[in-house]
Formats: C-alpha cells, sequence, structure tokens
C-alpha cells in the first residue's frame, strides 16, 4: 500500500514536472536567443544613428569611435564593421568565429552597419536557463518524494490499525481500539467494525445468556429425572422394570452430557465465558460477602453503580477481581472504601474505581504493583497480578490510577445503550455519507 502510493504520487509529479518543465525549458532557451537578438538590434540602430550624425555633421568616420560601441560588462563584446557611402571599411572588436548572431543596418546615408556576436555565449546562456529548469525539476521531484512518503505513511498507518482492530475482533475483543485518523473514508470502516464488534457482542450475549439458561432449565427437569429412575431402580422387584429403568438412567446421564458439552462448546465457539454482566448485581454479591468484615472493623462499604450500564465480562472473574480489591483496601487500606462507576467517553465502556482512604501506595512499590511475588506487606503478591490476567482476558484492563489515597480502576466494555443484549438481532445505526444514506 505504501510503495503504490509513492509511485503513484511520484508518477502524477513527475507527468507535471515533464508538463510544465519541458516546454518552460525550451521557450526560456527561445527567450535568451529572441532577446539577444533584440539587444543586437538596438545596439546597432544606435550605432547606425550615430555614424548617420557624424556624416551630416561632415565628420570623418573613424576605428576610435567605434571602440565604445565594442561592449560593456552588461553585453556580450561585438564584432563591428562599418562601410561608409565610399565604400570605406572601419573594423572594431574581436575577430569571431563563423557562427554568429548578426544585426545589420543601413542608414539614410547609405553606410552600413554590422554588428556581429558569438553564437556560443548565447547559446551557453540558453543553456544555463535550460540547466535551471532541470534543477527546479529535480527539486520538485524530491519534494514530491518527501511529501509521497509522507502521505503514504499517513495513508497506511491507520489501515494497519484498522486491520489490527478487526484481527482484535476476530480473536474474541468485545471492542476495537481505535482513534479518528482524520480520513473520512478510514473513519467511516473503523466506525462499521466498531458497530459490527457491537452487535457481535450482543448477539454473542444473548446467545451465551440462552444457553445457559437452556442449561439450567435442562438439567433441573433432567436431575429430577434421573432422581426418579434411581427411586425405580431401587424400589422394583421386577427384574425387567428394574432393566428398563437402568437403561433409562443411562439415557438420561447420557443427555445430561450432552447439555454440559453443548454449553462448554458454546462458550469456547464464542470466543470466551464473557456475558452481559449488571453491574448492580455483581455489587449486591460483594455487599453480602464482605459487608459484615467491613462492619466489624468499623469500616464503611460503599458499593454504587452510577454509570448504569452493562458490562462484557466473565461474572465469576469479575467477582474474583472485585474481591482481591476489597480485600487490599480492608487489611492494607483505611476509612471509607468506595466502589463507583462512571461511564467512560460515547458509552463504549466503563470505568469501575475503588478506592479508600489508607496511606496509598509507596513511590518504590507503585511502578511494580501488578508483578507477581511483588507485595507491599506479608502477602503472595499474586492477587493483583491475577486480577489483572483476569481483567486483561475479558478484554479490559486493570491499572493504579492514584496513588494517595489509592484508587484502582477497571475498565470493562460496555453494552451499549442502544443494544439489548436479550435480543439477538439488534437493529442497525444510520450511516452517513455525505448526502446518501442508507439503513442496514
Amino acid at each position: 500500500m505504501r510503495r503504490r502510493a509513492v509511485q503513484m504520487i511520484v508518477m502524477a509529479v513527475t507527468v507535471a514536472v515533464l508538463l510544465l518543465g519541458v516546454p518552460m525549458g525550451i521557450l526560456g532557451a527561445i527567450f535568451v536567443w529572441n532577446s539577444e537578438q533584440a539587444s543586437l538590434d538596438q545596439r546597432a540602430s544606435a550605432l547606425g544613428r550615430s555614424v548617420e550624425r557624424r556624416l551630416v555633421n561632415g565628420e570623418d568616420l573613424d576605428v576610435d569611435m567605434l571602440e565604445a560601441w565594442v561592449g560593456s560588462t552588461e553585453q556580450y563584446d561585438a564584432s563591428i564593421l562599418v562601410q561608409g557611402p565610399d565604400g570605406e571599411q572601419y573594423r572594431a572588436g574581436p575577430r569571431l568565429p563563423d557562427k554568429v548572431v548578426r544585426s545589420l543596418h543601413i542608414t539614410p546615408s547609405g553606410a552600413t552597419v554590422r554588428m556581429d556576436v558569438d553564437a556560443g555565449d548565447v547559446r551557453w546562456q540558453a543553456t544555463q536557463v535550460v540547466l535551471l529548469v532541470v534543477v527546479a525539476a529535480v527539486l520538485a521531484l524530491g519534494v514530491g518524494l518527501l511529501v509521497a512518503r509522507h502521505q503514504a505513511r499517513r495513508l497506511s498507518a491507520p489501515l494497519i490499525y484498522l486491520a489490527a482492530s478487526a484481527e482484535q475482533v476476530g480473536s474474541g475483543q468485545v471492542r476495537p481500539r481505535m482513534k479518528p485518523s482524520g480520513i473520512e473514508e478510514i473513519d467511516l470502516v473503523a466506525a462499521e467494525l466498531v458497530r459490527t464488534a457491537d452487535r457481535m457482542a450482543g448477539r454473542l450475549a444473548a446467545e451465551r445468556q440462552f444457553a445457559a439458561d437452556a442449561s439450567h432449565q435442562l438439567r433441573t427437569p433432567l436431575t429430577a429425572l434421573s432422581m426418579r429412575l434411581e427411586e425405580i431402580l431401587a424400589l422394583s422387584d421386577n427384574e425387567e422394570v428394574r432393566e428398563e429403568a437402568r437403561v433409562s438412567l443411562e439415557q438420561v446421564e447420557r443427555l445430561t452430557g450432552v447439555v454440559e458439552d453443548l454449553l462448554r462448546s458454546s462458550r469456547s465457539a464464542g470466543g470466551g465465558t464473557t456475558e452481559a454482566v449488571h453491574l448492580d448485581e455483581v455489587f449486591a454479591q460483594q455487599r453480602e460477602e464482605w459487608g459484615r468484615a467491613f462492619r466489624k472493623a468499623r469500616r464503611e462499604l460503599v458499593l454504587d453503580d452510577a454509570a448504569g450500564l452493562a458490562v462484557l465480562a466473565s461474572p465469576g472473574a469479575l467477582a474474583q477481581v472485585l474481591a482481591t480489591l476489597l480485600e487490599n483496601a480492608l487489611k492494607y487500606g483505611g476509612g471509607a472504601t468506595r466502589i463507583v462507576t462512571r461511564p467512560a467517553s460515547a458509552g463504549h465502556g466503563v470505568f469501575i474505581d475503588v478506592s479508600d482512604e489508607g496511606p496509598g501506595v509507596s513511590d518504590d512499590l507503585a511502578p511494580d504493583i501488578f508483578t507477581k511475588h511483588v507485595s507491599g506487606g506479608t502477602g503472595t503478591g499474586l492477587g493483583l497480578a491475577l486480577a489483572k490476567d483476569l481483567v486483561a482476558a475479558d478484554g479490559g484492563r486493570l491499572e493504579l490510577s492514584q496513588r494517595r489515597p489509592p484508587v484502582f480502576t477497571i475498565f470493562l466494555n460496555a453494552v451499549p445503550r442502544a443494544l439489548d443484549p436479550d435480543v439477538v438481532l439488534p437493529q442497525g445505526a444510520l450511516v452517513s455519507v455525505g448526502r446518501r444514506r442508507r439503513r442496514r
């Protein structure tokens, strides 16, 4: 892509240089030649008037009078020949080769004035103009090459990021992380990729929810049926009945295994176990689990889902991450511990801030806080490292956003408000391209 863009831009610049430079060089050389011819004609005409004035005044012609007309610093030295009315000739100036630029003037009294300059000097001046055009063309090509490489990088970099984002979606990331490139067409494709990821996330969440509900609904009657068959097998004295019960019990156990296998296959094919999770439910579970411990320590525990958005996460993994942070806050922190959510820009994600009023994290420990076997106390140093890996596995991130007082921030991708995770096929958005609109 980058090489083709450079080639196209350089080719366009080359064509423009050829179309403009070649005629300019030719016209410049012609202009120099014609300009020197016109200048020589003016010099010969002025000399002719001077000769005519002498003849009218009865003064004699001589070679000395011609020396002043040979040349100056702004003019080429000319070879001058003046022939009077009586046929006498007067010469001045250098002897020139055969190829000259010539101007001939005849006065009213019949005197002839001939003035020549070396054609080689005029040709060299014209060549200098052509060389100047060639140098300007080479500079234009060089500037064009630099601009082409810059524009090629500007065009190819967003496409590389776009390909990487598509790979993220294909590998299970629920939302690609892309910044606007400033190129309308590429940004349009990127926006469509984000919308596609949203739809895929909604469908996957609905499918996983359906699989979980179906598994739960099927396992309950299958378990009851299995218990009834076991009861029949234990109480019946009829051998045929016992045999039929045994066969039926094997079929039920096989069907239960099939349901479990289908559930695992659905989660594996979906790219993980993430699903649409409502944080208030997770917070309620954490409040029930940790509320007693915090009350016993005479500390306040506040959990507030202010964002109100469903996130794409593994419920068990998210609960374990929050439990790790609450345990650290209870053990090393102080004062009130708060877990508060806030929406990310454009509602595409949710930040979960876990904070307390303790002394915080030291500057020496902060850079390695998520490194395994690194702990500020008596712990093993595995909890935060595992928590960071669990959040990353769901496409999010865990960071220490503030050292004192400590604030740990979890970022998770959110299910947009326009998408209902319980609907398998959410309605697409309206896409605008210039003045054309289309509904998908």
